[in-house]
């Protein structure tokens, strides 16, 4: 979180797994009730309705405007990062994202639906929060996340943030990065999870809990017996493979480019890819683009004052 004149910058990165500010990470699930719920820790009351924040598992789409959980989820990532500073009445500017080849057709909605309330009353965590919306700036996501330090990037590189529900590649030259070769699959790891959960079923004809195999791709280690660990060893394997064969589709070459890697899923290119790491760089900062998003916003709004 950033302030300038009194007004609190805070980044927030949308994900379709995480949701993620520049200090706090949590599950991109919500659950709504019309009365309050038997477990209270996490509750976030707003406009008269109870909803649980990190239960359940929110569905992709594509817009992320469809329905009121993203605005919910932005309000408990805003009252996280107030909380950390003991504050509960505050002016708030969002810095928030959108999936690069996603931004220019979806950005001004996005921003309509991040100010659509300018003072908003709720409670989080038994804490009630009073917060004037100023604006919102809406970036591209993935290049957020090394916005501060491109300069410094030389020759050609590919930018590739792996989130839960989309992939971002990102070609930068000399720093700059090229707004004709940039793209976005859907081929998060949500993909790899769902393959991992096949394969167990196909041989052992049993359901493995997501926990285990979010923690297993995160730290390459679970605490299940060898004979499933191979399993999910060699179908992570397969799906970092996969996600190299996507790269050499859009021209990836190791040996003419460095690989700069954002966003949660490198932890499969750390734990379980093969390739050349002096060519190859894991940010494992899973709250860069968060980060990146409030440094661009501050570099904005201090050149345009009156944008406060």
């Amino acid at each position: 979180m950033k302030t300038i004149n009194n007004t609190k910058i805070i980044g927030i990165d949308h994900g379709y797994g995480n949701m993620k500010t520049a200090n706090y990470c949590f599950k991109t699930g919500i659950v709504a009730y019309d009365f309050e719920p038997l477990f209270t820790k996490d509750m976030l009351v707003y406009d008269s309705r109870y909803y649980l924040i990190g239960e359940g598992h929110k569905a992709y789409a594509a817009e992320k405007m469809l329905d009121e959980e993203y605005y919910v989820l932005t309000l408990a990532a805003i009252a996280m990062e107030l909380h950390k500073e003991n504050i509960t009445d505050a002016t708030v500017h969002i810095a928030a994202g959108l999936p690069l080849t996603w931004v220019s057709k979806q950005k001004e909605k996005f921003k309509t639906y991040l100010l659509k309330n300018e003072e908003v009353n709720f409670t989080f965590r038994k804490t009630d929060y009073h917060i004037k919306i100023v604006g919102a700036d809406v970036f591209p996501q993935g290049f957020s996340a090394i916005a501060e330090t491109a300069a410094s990037f030389k020759g050609v590189n590919l930018l590739c943030d792996i989130g839960n529900g989309t992939m971002n590649l990102l070609y930068i030259r000399n720093g700059r990065p090229d707004s004709l070769r940039m793209y976005t699959e859907k081929f998060g790891t949500e993909q790899c999870v769902n393959a991992i959960k096949n394969a167990v079923m196909d041989k052992f004809q049993v359901v493995i809990d997501s926990g285990i195999i979010e923690e297993f791709l995160a730290t390459g280690k679970a605490d299940i017996s060898k004979e499933y660990l191979k399993v999910l060893k060699a179908t992570a394997a397969d799906y970092v493979a996969e996600i190299f064969r996507r790269l050499k589709d859009h021209e990836y070459n190791p040996n003419l480019m460095q690989l700069y890697v954002v966003g949660g899923g490198g932890c499969l290119i750390r734990n379980f890819g093969r390739y050349d790491k002096s060519r190859v760089t894991v940010n494992e900062d899973i709250s860069a683009t968060a980060k990146g998003y409030e440094y661009l916003s501050e570099r904005y709004l201090k050149k345009d004052g009156e944008r406060l």
